[in-house]
């Protein structure tokens, strides 16, 4: 199973940033140490997004301003970043991962960026630590490359995807579906496909109930050529963001069933990471790491 990692490329956060940016390296440390323990899993350079990958999906005069710094303040409050090259470079090999894992997908069944599901991202905006919208960048791109005609993004970060949604809103040939907290971030949510919202302190059974038809009537409506699987960490009960109540049991379960789905539909899969701003670095590491595991079938 190819990985598509960026945590080499740094990202500069002011001193006590709520960001927890080092889950990324730490969870290419866990999966390297499986991959030394005989787990199939090849770690892949991603690539930079390039212009004509973002303009697919994003208004050129804000690429402009994020390229060259010229965001305004408000911008750049929204985003949450202060800005960089840095993060520009970031931004970019975590989109260009995106993409990769989408090709990947397509070429093997399964494949994953270690980062992204920045789906807060939209046409002309950035916001809630989302500069591109690597999904939404993706799954444009597969279809240009005449790969796929038809592409569900299926969203199951504990925050809306209003971004996905605002891009995808005019485009039948991309199903967006979003499980969220009803009462979360964003307080404006932009209707896509398929909205799910949870009222605060959903557990595992009721949220597990509640996603199996969700993800069949995504299947069935979006009749995808591909799945982009945002598999979030920050359902967890244990996440300072969340409001929500599961457990990793829960949350392995809830990746479970989205990839069976898609595989008994024929669909192959591409995963992000999405959010967790869990306190303890190492359960959101838990968490993204059994969804990989799960993944290469090395997890029962």
């Amino acid at each position: 199973m190819r990985l598509f990692p960026s945590d080499r490329y740094p990202l500069p956060l002011p001193v006590g940033h709520r960001f927890p940016v080092m889950k990324y390296a730490a969870l290419r440390r866990r999966l390297e140490g499986h991959a030394a323990d005989g787990v199939g899993f090849e770690f892949v350079e991603p690539h930079a997004a390039t212009d004509d990958e973002l303009l697919r999906v994003h208004d050129q005069a804000y690429l402009g301003r994020v390229f060259s710094g010229t965001l305004a303040p408000a911008e750049v409050r929204r985003i949450g970043f202060p800005w960089s090259m840095a993060l520009v470079e970031r931004s970019l090999r975590s989109t260009g991962a995106a993409v990769d894992a989408a090709a990947a997908a397509l070429a093997d069944g399964i494949a994953a960026s270690l980062a992204g599901g920045t789906h807060h991202a939209g046409t002309n905006w950035g916001e809630g630590f989302c500069v591109f919208n690597d999904t939404a960048v993706a799954a444009r791109e597969m279809q240009a490359r005449g790969l796929v005609r038809r592409v569900a993004i299926l969203d199951c970060d504990v925050h809306q995807g209003n971004g996905t949604a605002e891009i995808f809103a005019a485009d039948e040939s991309v199903f967006t579906m979003s499980i969220h907290g009803a009462k979360n971030f964003p307080l404006r949510k932009h209707p896509g496909s398929l909205d799910v919202p949870l009222e605060d302190g959903t557990g595992d059974d009721e949220y597990l109930a509640v996603l199996g038809p969700a993800v069949a009537e995504a299947l069935d409506r979006g009749r995808p050529d591909l799945v982009l699987y945002i598999a979030g960490a920050d359902p967890y009960e244990g996440d300072r963001l969340g409001r929500l109540r599961l457990t990793k049991r829960g949350l392995l379960e809830r990746d479970r069933l989205v990839l069976d789905a898609a595989r008994r539909a024929g669909v192959p899969v591409a995963i992000v990471c999405g959010g967790g701003y869990c306190d303890d670095i190492a359960s959101i590491v838990d968490i993204h790491a059994a969804t990989m595991l799960l993944a290469a079938g090395s997890l029962n």
